[in-house]
């Protein structure tokens, strides 16, 4: 009676029971497990070949694992990198050979965040991928490109994952009302913020949910404010040091260029409250303001130095005020990447040319010696010439002037481009003289 009470007492938690049993109801992941996407037609063919799951944390990646299994014959193994090593890796593998030699059986082994694994352990599976030991399934919430081997990443599909969205959200909260028999007590704008608070993850929400039943009052019915209360605070996903820091600060650049100052202001504010290094932001603008504005705002540098050195000597939260402000300036500033490119093209000029001298008359001439082979010799002195500009060449004897600068009509380059326009003509005309002369 005691042990029949006590289970009854004890449930599995919401998530858990709500796992799906079949990949039918896996939800927001049917462009990868549909019938006619990559993984279900490779499901239908039987012919299951080592991939990778790639998706932020709550997707789907460990249950879409396990339901792949159960639609194989393969044996499946599961480990997690985080509390696997070597000693467990060539166990696996050495089960693997012989459930193969013996029972012609083979394995799955579903390695959860593989990328923990460093270079090493990676090269350990490459062998046993390829003879066919394992069929590996690895799941990552970190971009494969950066985390794991080429080598290895050459001998696995990687299929995307997405995180789940607002209509995912809701089809998971109504599986759990009813699973629970009764509605959640909550308010619409409640609902909503609960599925905004998950921010793509589908076990959190059904967490929440769980809690919201435990902490609801008979007859009571939650709004914002007490869904506040039950999280208290939940840090957006996001980890500083890999894939989201790379993808916001993606965001940030795409946003400034694109000229959408809100958009700006908003990414910015996602990294800062992300717990992002404010020195970072600020380099990367600083980079932004020399790159993507340049001289089309030649103010745009000062800004970004005067913000930086705002915020050294603010700090936060003060200081995040000088951030937003050179972000809001550099969405705003008239942009030109004619100076980016003018340096790459003086780069691939200068590889090309080698080790060309330049004209002995732009060269000075300490001693004697180099008086004598002509160093020097004939060179005109700018600012005393008429207009300030003598028309010399100052590219190497025998190259033609190539030109390398191609300043924006916008901004300030509009008038850098009246100026260098003015040069040009008046080169050509002192040179047509000279040759007359």
């Amino acid at each position: 009676m005691e042990e029949t009470l006590f289970s009854s007492q004890v449930k599995r938690p919401l998530a858990d029971r709500l796992r799906p049993k079949t990949l039918e109801e896996v939800v927001g992941q049917n462009h990868v497990i549909g019938k006619d996407a990559p993984l279900g037609r490779m499901l239908a063919t039987g012919k299951i070949g080592s991939f990778i799951l790639w998706g932020p944390p709550g997707c789907g990646k460990t249950t879409i694992a396990r339901l792949i299994a159960e639609n194989t014959k393969l044996y499946f193994e599961q480990i997690s990198a985080v509390f696997s090593g070597v000693a467990d890796l060539k166990r696996v593998f050495q089960y693997a050979k012989e459930r193969r030699a013996n029972q012609g059986m083979g394995t799955l082994l579903f390695v959860d965040e593989i990328h923990r694994f460093n270079k090493s352990q990676q090269d350990g599976f490459l062998p046993y991928v390829e003879d066919g030991t394992i069929i590996l399934v690895g799941a990552t919430t970190e971009n494969p490109s950066f985390e794991l081997n080429a080598a290895l990443l050459s001998r696995c599909q990687v299929f995307v994952l997405n995180r789940l969205n607002e209509d995912d959200f809701e089809e998971l909260l109504q599986r759990a009302e009813r699973e629970e028999g009764r509605k959640l007590p909550v308010d619409e704008e409640a609902r909503e913020f609960m599925k905004a608070t998950a921010d793509g993850d589908g076990r959190y929400i059904l967490n929440l949910a769980e809690s919201v039943w435990n902490y609801a009052k008979e007859g009571e019915v939650f709004d914002k404010d007490s869904i506040v209360k039950i999280i208290r605070s939940r840090a957006p996903v996001y980890d500083k040091g890999r894939d989201g820091h790379y993808n916001l600060i993606s965001a940030v650049h795409k946003s400034l260029r694109g000229s959408d100052v809100d958009a700006a202001l908003y990414w910015v504010a996602r990294m800062i409250k992300s717990g992002e290094d404010p020195k970072y932001i600020l380099r990367r603008l600083t980079r932004f303001a020399i790159e993507d504005v340049s001289l089309a705002e030649p103010g745009a540098v000062v800004q970004a130095i005067a913000c930086w050195d705002t915020y050294e000597r603010l700090g936060s939260p003060e200081g995040d005020l000088a951030i937003m402000q050179l972000a809001a300036y550099l969405a705003t500033a008239p942009k030109s990447v004619g100076v980016y490119k003018a340096m790459h093209n003086a780069f691939e000029l200068a590889k090309k040319t080698g080790s060309l001298m330049p004209p002995k008359n732009i060269l000075n001439a300490p001693t004697k010696l180099m008086k004598q082979l002509g160093y020097s010799d004939g060179y005109e002195y700018d600012p005393d010439c008429e207009d300030g500009f003598s028309g010399a060449n100052y590219f190497p004897d025998g190259m033609k002037r190539v030109k390398l600068y191609y300043p924006a009509d916008r901004g300030f380059e509009r008038e850098i481009k009246k100026r260098i326009d003015y040069f040009d003509k008046l080169r050509a005309e002192k040179q047509k003289a000279k040759n007359n002369s």
